[in-house]
């Protein structure tokens, strides 16, 4: 069982499933991360790779090319799936001359053994990574699904390609007692359903839950236990009953999708009921570069800040940049709307609070602004002020920001226009030199690092 070597916090769920499949028949199986040399030394019947997402390519296929290589031209003894597989399966047969297996694995025989077992249906195999000295998070908890597919074909998503056909209920019970009969009882329950909210039997996974011992205030050895929909819920799906059920069960966080700031009336409307309901700790995904602005991202983390305060909660938001969903790396920007150092800002900023916006006022004002016009200021920021900055304007910090309001508009586009243009130190050290207005000159050269920050600093790279 390979998971390449992309950096990852969840577990392969696939693999652990397809691990149970196999020592069901009495196999014996294997877990690696990445590609290690030592397994060549060894006859592998069969060698399974997971793959992620889309912009992990290279090392995906580079990890799948080494493995190939010890089977010696015999590709029927491997078989790769996983969300790359599924979104792009004819560009990775061209690049690896393996045909991948797609989507969900939910009828038999779909890796070619001749037996009724469904890998869908198996439970994972917690001991999988028994041996290795990686730290994957949730192995603690129950996770898989409630439900599989979604209702609706949004642009930036790639589940309908991924499970196109919606199972509205798939039944929890079997499959947690199945865990607790081999593994023990876990501590909390975590879901990965797409829209869980757009299934009718959504009362009777919730009774599900309950009759689980997920109950609102549920205790497994003196700790709570929590429930997490951690692909989030749909707000337009949402209705007054739906969070009266929720209330109900040990759910923390609640993740409500804010994908645009159109859907504000909608999303606000749902988080005053969350609040009327007594959920307090909520969470959401921020998707940004897509058809969107960086004021329209501002104002979405703000209202987030701003419920906070009005109804007493926590709300963590986590902005994600899209990418499109068959892209091969991150590079993707979403122009004229967004530019490269624009994004490149936001990242830095991200990068501080390890991709967290917390829900206190006075850290969101420092990090992103107080105002809309100061956010855009904050955005032309040279990287090195910007990641330094304390809950203080240093002199640096204050020295910028006086030179840069003294710029026009014009010149403010212009300033953009260079940086994103000359993304090299020694590049904008000669763009620098071509410039007659003594104005960005002088401002420009704030952009370039210090020798010792230089060192450290990944921006010019």
């Amino acid at each position: 069982m390979v998971e390449p070597g992309y950096p990852t916090k969840f577990p392969p769920l696939g693999l652990m499933k397809i691990s149970t499949y196999h020592k069901e028949l009495g196999d014996t199986v294997k877990f690696v991360k990445g590609y290690h040399s030592e397994v060549a030394f060894d006859f592998w019947d069969r060698i399974y790779i997971s793959t992620l997402f889309t912009y992990h390519w290279k090392i995906t296929i580079d990890d799948i090319l080494s493995y190939k290589h010890l089977l010696h031209g015999d590709i029927s003894r491997m078989f790769i799936g996983g969300i790359l597989a599924s979104l792009m399966p004819d560009e990775l047969w061209r690049a690896t001359g393996i045909k991948p297996i797609t989507g969900v694995l939910d009828k038999p025989g779909v890796l070619m053994d001749d037996n009724n077992y469904i890998i869908e249906d198996m439970i994972p195999d917690y001991e999988l990574f028994d041996g290795t000295n990686i730290k994957y998070m949730l192995l603690d908890s129950y996770f898989g699904y409630s439900t599989r597919g979604c209702i609706h074909k949004c642009d930036f998503c790639g589940v309908p390609i991924l499970e196109p056909t919606f199972v509205e209920y798939k039944g929890l019970k079997p499959y947690i007692k199945k865990i607790d009969e081999k593994y023990g009882v876990k501590q909390h329950l975590v879901l990965f359903d797409n829209n869980i909210l757009a299934s009718k039997y959504f009362k009777q996974i919730i009774k599900d839950i309950i009759d689980l011992g997920f109950h609102k205030g549920a205790k497994l050895n003196d700790r709570l236990r929590h429930v997490d929909f951690n692909q989030g819920t749909d707000a337009r799906l949402m209705k007054e009953w739906h969070f009266k059920l929720l209330s109900k069960i040990a759910i923390n966080p609640l993740r409500i999708a804010f994908d645009h700031v159109s859907l504000e009336k909608i999303y606000v409307d749902k988080i005053r009921l969350a609040a009327k309901y007594g959920i307090r700790s909520l969470s959401n995904y921020i998707l940004y570069n897509f058809r969107d602005t960086p004021e329209d991202l501002w104002k979405r983390l703000k209202i987030n800040i701003d419920l906070n305060r009005e109804y007493g909660l926590k709300i963590y938001s986590f902005p994600m940049k899209y990418i499109p969903i068959t892209a091969k790396d991150r590079s993707f920007i979403d122009e004229p709307r967004w530019n490269w150092y624009f994004i490149r800002s936001i990242q830095r900023i991200l990068n501080v609070t390890k991709g967290i916006v917390m829900p206190g006022e006075e850290f969101f004002y420092r990090a992103f602004g107080e105002t809309l016009e100061e956010f855009m200021q904050i955005l032309y920021m040279p990287e090195q002020i910007l990641m330094k900055r304390g809950r203080i304007p240093g002199n640096e910090e204050r020295i910028w920001f006086k030179k840069f309001n003294k710029l026009t508009r014009n010149e403010k586009n212009e300033l953009i226009t260079i940086l994103c243009e000359n993304r090299t130190r020694n590049n904008l050290k000669k763009a620098i030199a071509q410039i007659k207005n003594k104005k960005l000159k002088n401002i420009l050269e704030m952009y370039i690092p210090k020798p010792e920050e230089y060192a450290i600093s990944s921006l010019f790279t």
